[in-house]
Parts: C-alpha cells; sequence; structure tokens
C-alpha cells in the first residue's frame, strides 16, 4: 500500500519531500497501483493542443544557425519583437526598450531560477538573514532559486480565504526589510487568480520602500477566458525599478519543447542578470529565437488557443457545477479541487488512479508546511485541462465526479 502523509511522520512529510519535484513524488505515490481505465493524464501542466504550423518551415530556414553560439541576451530580431509584444499586450506607458530591458530566456523556469541569484548579489545589504518571498503553494522554481541563492524562503499562504494571492498586509516590516526578492505569479499557479492593477501598485510600493525586486511570473497570462490578465509591468512607472516579468511561448504557443521565453523590466537588475546568465545560464539556439519572432508576431494562434481552453472551462462549468468547491479561474488551464472530504488529497487522487484511470497531482505536493505545521495545498487536488480534445477533457471530469461519489449540488 502507498504510504501517505498521515502514515509518514511530520518530518518525512515536511520540508525533506519539499526539497523533492512533485512529479516524482506522484509517481512514487501511484506506482503500487495500475490505472482502472485506459490513462488520462491531467497531472501535468504540459499543453497538447497543435504546436502552430509555422514552426516547421522557420526552423528549416534557420536550421544552419544551429552551427553559430548564441549571445546570451538574444538576437536583435527577437529583442525587438518581444519587447514590442509585451509593450503592445499590456499597454505600457513606456515601450520596453529592446536594447537593455530585455532579455531571452531558455524557458520561463532557468530565468526564475538564475533570477533569484542574481537578486541576491544585486540589492543592498539586507536587515537580517536575506529573504526571498513566494506564494504558498507555489512552482518549484522559485523554492529552488532561493536555496541557491543563499536566501531563506519565506512562504505566503495563498487560501480561499485571501483570493489565492498573498496576502500583503500579513508581512511585516522586519521581514520586509530583509527581503531580496518577491516571487509573484499571475495568473496563479496552481489556482488561476490573478492580481488587480491596485494590488500590483501595492507590491511595487512595497519594493520600492524596502528595496527588493519583485519577480513576476507571467508565463500563464495569455490563457484566459474572461478578461485579458494584466502585467506587474504596468505598475512599476516608466523605469521599471524593481521590477522584471517572466514570459515563456510554452503556454501562449503550445510550445513547451522550444524553450524560448523572456525577462523584461528594470534595466539595472537586468544589466546584472545578462552579466551572471553569461556565464552560468543556458544560451538560447538561434534558429529557436527566430521560431519566437513568428510567434510574437502572430495572434491568430493564440486566440485559436484560447478558443480551445474556453471549451473545456465550458465542460467543466456543466460537469462540475459547484461540486469540489470548483470556480471557473480567471486564468490558466489549471483547476483547483476541494477534495477534503474525499480523504484528502493524496488518498483522492490514489482513488481517482485506481478507480478512473485519471492521473492529477495532490495539492500538497504543490506547497510547504508553514510555521504553524500547515500546509496550504493540503486538500485540494491540481487538474490541468491540457489534453488535445475537448472529448478526452469531459470523459476525465466524469469519471472524477463518478469515482468520488459527488452528489449533485452538494
Amino acid at each position: 500500500m502507498a504510504m501517505t502523509a498521515s502514515s509518514r511522520s511530520a518530518s518525512a512529510a515536511g520540508a525533506q519531500d519539499g526539497e523533492r519535484s512533485p512529479f516524482v513524488r506522484l509517481t512514487e505515490l501511484l506506482s503500487p497501483y495500475t490505472p482502472g481505465k485506459p490513462l488520462i493524464n491531467m497531472s501535468i501542466g504540459e499543453p497538447q493542443h497543435p504546436v502552430p504550423g509555422f514552426v516547421g518551415p522557420v526552423l528549416a530556414s534557420h536550421i544552419n544557425d544551429f552551427g553559430r553560439y548564441p549571445i546570451a541576451k538574444g538576437i536583435e530580431p527577437f529583442r525587438k519583437t518581444a519587447a514590442a509584444w509585451v509593450s503592445r499586450r499590456f499597454a505600457l506607458a513606456k515601450a520596453i526598450d529592446p536594447e537593455t530591458e530585455i532579455l531571452v530566456l531558455n524557458g520561463s523556469r532557468e530565468g526564475l531560477f538564475f533570477a533569484a541569484i542574481a537578486a541576491a548579489r544585486y540589492v543592498s545589504p539586507r536587515k537580517g538573514t536575506p529573504a526571498i518571498l513566494m506564494p504558498n503553494p507555489f512552482y518549484p522554481a522559485y523554492a529552488a532559486g532561493a536555496r541557491a541563492a543563499g536566501c531563506e524562503a519565506v512562504f505566503l499562504p495563498t487560501t480561499r480565504e485571501n483570493g489565492f494571492l498573498p496576502n500583503l498586509d500579513s508581512l511585516s516590516a522586519e521581514t520586509l526589510d530583509r527581503t531580496v526578492a518577491l516571487y509573484l505569479a499571475s495568473p496563479a499557479n496552481p489556482q488561476g487568480s490573478v492580481p488587480s492593477r491596485a494590488y500590483f501598485d501595492r507590491v511595487k510600493q512595497l519594493a520600492d520602500r524596502h528595496g527588493f525586486i519583485v519577480l513576476s511570473d507571467e508565463c500563464y497570462s495569455e490563457i484566459y477566458t474572461g478578461e485579458a490578465p494584466g502585467s506587474m509591468l504596468a505598475s512599476a512607472g516608466n523605469d521599471f525599478a524593481n521590477v522584471v516579468a517572466f514570459q515563456s511561448l510554452s503556454k501562449r504557443s503550445n510550445l513547451p519543447g522550444l524553450r524560448v521565453g523572456f525577462v523584461a523590466g528594470d534595466r539595472n537588475f537586468l544589466a546584472r542578470f545578462h552579466e551572471l546568465r553569461n556565464v552560468a545560464a543556458p544560451q538560447v539556439p538561434v534558429p529557436l529565437q527566430h521560431v519566437a519572432v513568428a510567434a510574437y508576431g502572430d495572434e491568430t494562434h493564440v486566440d485559436a488557443n484560447r478558443r480551445l481552453y474556453r471549451i473545456k472551462f465550458d465542460l467543466a462549468d456543466q460537469i462540475l457545477g459547484n461540486r469540489f468547491g470548483y470556480r471557473r479561474p480567471a486564468g490558466g488551464f489549471c483547476i483547483w479541487l476541494d477534495v477534503s472530504a474525499h480523504g484528502g488529497d493524496e488518498a483522492a487522487t490514489v482513488k481517482l488512479f485506481k478507480e478512473g484511470g485519471v492521473r492529477v497531482i495532490p495539492g500538497s505536493y504543490l506547497a510547504r508546511p508553514q510555521a504553524d505545521g500547515s500546509n496550504p495545498g493540503t486538500g485540494y487536488i491540481r487538474v490541468a485541462l491540457v489534453q488535445q480534445d475537448s472529448e478526452t477533457t469531459a470523459e476525465a471530469l466524469h469519471r472524477m465526479v463518478d469515482v468520488l461519489n459527488e452528489a449533485r449540488g452538494s
């Protein structure tokens, strides 16, 4: 029988597990079992919609560029196109300067990781143990970055009560004075919450007052079914001081394997970040940057992508209704379901796999215990609506309702 959180020691279920990949932990949890029905994997946020048709021809036309070492800052056509896109998309008061305010990334994950190290070197000496703040649950690269930077990771619980966003009012002056950086995800992963402009403004005020860097993870910004999410950059003033935003083509353009994204914002911080990346970070092959030029220059495939996600969320609205505390998220392609009444997140995950062939991930695996021992992910499961066809999505959602025996309207 698989070991669950309730059967493990507190130490094993705490910080030690939190250092490990949640997907490795999920594999271990499910390894004793076989799926009860043909497998539908909804545990990984890997977009499965069609790859845009322009990718192959662009790669073919630049195939010889694989014979060149790429420059770390990115080729000029990429920087110009990406800078124009982010300035236009978020109606920035001052356009991003492609020479000084943007860098190409090998996907947003490596950028988010290395940015913590750069921030620790960039900010002035802190008053106390240097800290990096992050939402809890969180993207694993945040905590890995804090650890590599030699900073204390401070986890800010994001719960239904605070709109699944960090409660800024809970931060003491002592904590803020020792803060090196704040990771912020919009739309949030896993809950899909989106900060308001007033929230972004408040974050900017705190960053300026206490001298830390805001690392705004906005890779899900183009996946939404209602109002388009804003950007932290829009609240950062004309010099974008103390603010950088991260973008990726993985979600926007269904290109998770391309590994191309960018970071834009504070030119002084990016100069220091570029120095670090120039000696330590993976470079982005030139042909892939040309694909990104085509992708950021086209919105047709992005609109088509959103329509497919809208269909899936319409199905979730119909099939789930108000079961499991479901609410259609403001952004992203994940749903965050409360299964606390079904034995907890690990037990529900095992049951869905054993009886329904649906693979999801326990919410507690995406979070860390707080100082009081509570884990804000406990009792939830994350379900990624990434299947290529809506029929598979509908089948998975129906299986979930049937397996968990959730009565209509409960």
